[in-house]
């Protein structure tokens, strides 16, 4: 069975019902047109995959039906029937782009097998959008912007494990740079020039965990009209990022440890054993470990994961690395968005220094573009921050447990005081201060 779309375009009504016939037969969806003019619409507003057009028609013929079909969709696969007199319109449409042609009467085995072929070329063109997708791109792969102590530890940790086959788990705050980390581990290994797949565990529905990771046969399930490879299979020799991999459902963790154990797996619907050579890298923001305590995540599982750890600390407690952050954002920014942006006032950069970003560095970029984008002058300033409330009322707040908590303290030691009869060694010893 094949799951394409597919508009027929002929004005030889008997010949259209024939194919549109056979094509439903094979489980593909069709749209039939008796001319170009009608189809239009349809190649405008439909996702499709072929177009089976006659070559010679009244009004369109089927090299203007091609030309306007390339306009619409490139992607779009032609397929031009002609008569055996007329082959060589049909080779001319085909120097034009057009993917084949079918001489009539249409022999429909031979449609099938142009139609297979075109399933699987649709099939490696996803595969690879998929590769180019989910390989380092340059804003996720170039440099990484730090000056503390705690990120340099990190990159110290990551040089000496590069080309180790062993798992890591990377833990850190939403917008720590987990990923960045972990394609620069497949950066800097053996490994580089293999594909970096990133799989996001939280965006699987659980019932497809299973065929995404693993892959699927041709009718494992309602659906399945191609064999599909799963992200394990795509990363051969390369590096599988499992981000947010304590979303990963307790039946599938099992079948992932297994891969793990045996470096090897099954695609759904087969029997067939594939090998499994990836790196395996993930990244969580929750407490994994309280999750195992709790019974939501499985021990054994987590200690597969967890043989290389790393901590990647939150914005707040590595404060030193904002300026240099600020000063290669306002320069993206200020580039991409083709703004004469030089740098940020001192204030400005006091403002920022003081914020606690609970969105980590990801919340830092985009109070930065925000304020590229809008600010009044060639200069950053306080104003084009959207900080200067919030600011305020932390100073405020700050301000406020301060002097409570100094009361509290005079109210103790009054106490303490008062309970032993003003004797102040006694006291002291009792708050365990000198």
């Amino acid at each position: 069975m094949m799951n394409l779309n597919i508009v027929i375009i002929d004005d030889d009504k008997a010949q259209r019902d024939i194919l549109s016939g056979y094509l439903k037969k094979i489980g593909c969806h069709v749209f039939s047109c008796e001319s170009g003019n009608n189809c239009i619409p349809i190649l405008e507003n439909q996702s499709l995959d072929a177009v089976i057009t006659d070559y010679r028609m009244p009004g369109m013929n089927g090299m203007e039906i091609l030309q306007r079909v390339k306009e619409i969709n490139p992607e779009i696969q032609v397929i031009i029937l002609t008569a055996f007199g007329t082959i060589q319109d049909a080779v001319s449409a085909m120097k034009s782009g057009a993917w084949d042609y079918l001489t009539k009467p249409v022999d429909l085995d031979e449609l099938d097998i142009k139609l297979q072929k075109i399933a699987g070329h649709n099939t490696l063109v996803r595969e690879n959008q998929l590769l180019r997708s989910q390989i380092a791109d340059s804003s996720l792969s170039t440099e990484l912007i730090y000056k503390s102590q705690s990120i340099a530890d990190v990159l110290n940790v990551v040089a000496r494990i590069g080309d180790s086959k062993a798992s890591v788990l990377i833990q850190g705050e939403s917008g720590t740079g987990k990923e960045m980390i972990a394609r620069t581990i497949h950066r800097v290994s053996s490994r580089r020039d293999k594909p970096f797949v990133a799989v996001n565990c939280a965006a699987i529905p659980e019932t497809l965990f299973e065929s995404e990771l693993f892959g699927h046969e041709k009718g494992a399930f309602t659906g399945a009209y191609e064999r599909t490879k799963g992200r394990i299979e795509i990363a051969e020799n390369g590096t599988l990022f499992l981000d947010e991999v304590a979303d990963i459902p307790l039946n599938f963790q099992v079948k992932l440890l297994r891969v793990i154990q045996e470096k090897e797996f099954h695609r759904l619907g087969s029997s067939q054993t594939l090998k499994a050579d990836v790196r395996l890298v993930s990244a969580t923001n929750k407490d994994i470990q309280k999750m195992v305590d709790s019974g939501s995540f499985r021990a054994d599982l987590f200690f597969r994961l967890n043989v290389i750890p790393i901590t990647i600390p939150p914005l707040r407690e590595r404060r030193e690395d904002i300026p240099p952050l600020v000063t290669h954002f306002i320069q993206k920014h200020a580039s991409l968005n083709r703004r004469p942006i030089t740098g940020i006032s001192a204030e400005g950069l006091n403002s920022l220094m003081r914020y606690d970003y609970p969105g980590n560095v990801r919340e830092l970029e985009n109070i930065i573009e925000r304020a590229v984008i809008l600010a009044r002058s060639t200069v950053i300033t306080t104003d084009d921050l959207p900080l200067k409330s919030p600011d305020e009322n932390n100073v405020t707040l700050n301000d406020s447990m301060t002097n409570q908590v100094e009361q509290l303290e005079k109210r103790l030691i009054a106490k303490t005081l008062d309970l032993t009869h003003n004797v102040v060694l006694q006291a002291a010893k009792l708050l365990g201060v000198s």
